[in-house]
C-alpha cells in the first residue's frame, strides 16, 4: 500500500522590482521569490480534495500585495513580512519556507556622485536569503551571496599533495586561483541588522582573500570563513562552497615560445569542488 511522505508544494520564481520613492532619491530593488507551503494538504494528493489547497496564484499575489505596503529594506525583512502574512491567514498551513534572490542594483555614478534615480548592475554575485517558520516559533534566517566570482593570479600554491600512480598534477607555487563562490551563513542574534552584516561579512571575505597566501582552495576557504566571523559577531556559522575554476597554463613551445606564467586556458569543466562550514 502507497502512503504520502513529506510534501510542500507553493509558487516558484516570483519576480518583484520595486521603487521605494523618496523625496530626493529613489531606491530600486529586483528581487525573485520562492514560497513553499507544508501543513495539512494530504487529501489534495490522496482524494483529489483541493478544500484546504491555496492556489499558488494566490502564493504569487501575495508577494505583489505585501510588496506595496512592505516597509522591508532587506530580503531577510520581506521575506518574514510574506511568512507572517500566510501563517495567521491559513490555519491548515504548519509552516513556510520562502527564499528570495537579489540582485545588486546601485545607485550610477555621474560626475563623481550618485545619481539619484539611475541606477547600474553589479553582479554577477546574487543576495540570498532562506527564511523558514512554522506555526508558534520564531523565524530561522540563513543569507547568503550566490555566485561571487573573483580571481587572484598570485599569492596561491599547491604543493605537498599525495602522489600515486595516477597523479598527472605538476606542483604550483605560483598560480591563478579563480572561483565562483556560493556562500551562506547562520545568526546566533536574533533580529540583527541584516544589511550592515551582510556588509561586513563580504569586505572580510574579500579582503582576506585577497590577502591571504594560499596553499591550498581549502587553507583560505578557512580562513575566510574565520575572517567573517570575526566581522560579524552576529554569526553563529558560516559555510562556503568553492569551486577551483582552474587557468591551465599554455604550452607554446610549438611555436618557439616561452610561457613564463603568463598565457592560460580558462576551464570550468572538470573542476575542484570545496565545501566547508566554519562555526564558532
Amino acid at each position: 500500500m502507497a502512503r504520502l511522505g513529506e510534501n510542500r508544494y507553493g509558487k516558484s520564481r516570483v519576480r518583484m522590482s520595486r521603487i521605494t520613492r523618496h523625496a530626493d532619491h529613489h531606491e530600486f530593488n529586483e528581487w525573485t521569490v520562492r514560497v513553499l507551503l507544508e501543513g495539512d494538504f494530504e487529501t489534495s494528493f490522496t482524494a483529489a480534495d483541493n478544500s484546504k489547497i491555496l492556489p499558488t496564484d494566490t502564493v504569487k499575489n501575495t508577494v505583489y500585495f505585501i510588496g506595496r505596503n512592505s516597509k522591508a529594506t532587506t530580503i531577510e525583512e520581506f521575506a518574514m513580512e510574506i511568512g507572517d502574512y500566510l501563517l495567521p491567514n491559513n490555519p491548515q498551513v504548519s509552516g513556510v519556507l520562502v527564499e528570495i534572490e537579489e540582485k545588486s542594483w546601485e545607485h550610477m555614478i555621474v560626475d563623481g556622485a550618485p545619481d539619484a534615480t539611475t541606477f547600474k548592475l553589479n553582479g554577477p554575485e546574487v543576495n540570498t536569503v532562506r527564511a523558514v517558520r512554522d506555526q508558534g516559533r520564531e523565524w530561522s534566517i540563513r543569507s547568503g551571496i550566490d555566485g561571487l566570482v573573483i580571481l587572484k593570479t598570485t599569492k596561491s600554491a599547491f604543493t605537498g599533495y599525495i602522489k600515486d600512480k595516477l597523479t598527472t598534477l605538476k606542483p604550483a607555487t605560483d598560480r591563478i586561483f579563480g572561483t565562483s563562490a556560493t556562500v551562506t551563513w547562520d545568526y546566533a542574534t536574533a533580529h540583527p541588522d541584516y544589511a550592515k552584516v551582510r556588509s561586513r561579512v563580504e569586505a572580510a571575505l574579500l579582503k582576506e582573500f585577497a590577502a591571504h597566501n594560499s596553499m591550498s582552495v581549502q587553507h583560505t576557504l578557512f580562513d575566510m570563513g574565520k575572517a567573517a566571523l570575526n566581522a560579524a559577531p552576529e554569526l553563529a556559522l558560516i559555510t562556503l562552497t568553492m569551486p577551483n575554476l582552474h587557468h591551465l597554463l599554455a604550452d607554446l613551445s610549438p611555436f618557439g615560445q616561452d610561457n613564463p606564467n603568463h598565457i592560460f586556458v580558462p576551464i570550468d569543466e572538470p573542476h575542484g569542488y570545496i565545501e566547508a562550514t566554519v562555526e564558532r
